[in-house]
């Protein structure tokens, strides 16, 4: 599966606010959007006025860059909730959110959902007591998601558990980091994601255009 591999902290600075690509380092203050809140590049200083279209696509980019997924594979989830009943954009939402790797990102087992998703893809997580080696699979209410016996002694899943408090809760998990388990209680609640800020209906009237 293709990915992004490029600098990450450039794309914070791009979309003008952390987007929380790094775990740790974006609470620090070697953050680099910290230290330089604006645009890389050149003219990355200047005055840009937006049109219409580019704020719906900084916005549909933003969110595609936080979930860590390329367009491809954002635009299917798009059409996917635009197919169901409901809410097209909190559709979408709920259909990223409930990705395995940004679900072992949200029980604190990893940093950032760059770190959960490997976890996911060296097979460090079970689901339901079977190895789930996936990290686009979409967890359903019920089950139950944990870390093999190995991954619980990395020291970046320690780190990252001890720094759990720092990132938002998510209600719709129920987290025991003790036991390294958690349980999905049921959908994801829209209130939940707004950290960093997301205006979902942005996305949908781009991709409605």
């Amino acid at each position: 599966m293709a990915r992004y591999i490029g600098p990450v902290c450039k794309l914070c600075r791009r979309e003008g606010m952390k987007l929380y690509l790094k775990g740790e380092r974006c609470y620090s203050e070697k953050c680099a959007y910290t230290r330089r809140p604006y645009p890389p590049g050149q003219h990355g200083q200047g005055r840009i006025k937006l049109s219409e279209y580019a704020v719906r696509l900084r916005e549909k980019q933003k969110v595609r860059r936080i979930y860590g997924v390329l367009e491809r594979q954002f635009s299917g989830y798009f059409q996917e909730a635009n197919r169901r009943k409901g809410r097209t954009g909190e559709e979408m939402l709920g259909l990223l959110e409930r990705r395995l790797d940004n679900v072992v990102h949200r029980m604190g087992f990893g940093s950032s959902r760059a770190e959960a998703r490997q976890l996911v893809r060296h097979g460090h997580v079970h689901v339901n007591g079977k190895r789930l080696d996936i990290p686009s699979y979409v967890v359903r209410a019920g089950d139950r998601v944990e870390l093999t016996e190995g991954a619980r002694k990395f020291k970046s899943v320690l780190a990252s558990i001890g720094g759990a408090d720092k990132r938002p809760v998510a209600s719709w998990i129920d987290v025991d980091r003790a036991a390294f388990t958690g349980a999905i209680k049921g959908a994801p609640i829209r209130e939940d994601l707004n950290e960093p800020e997301i205006r979902e209906q942005l996305v949908v009237e781009y991709y409605s255009r």
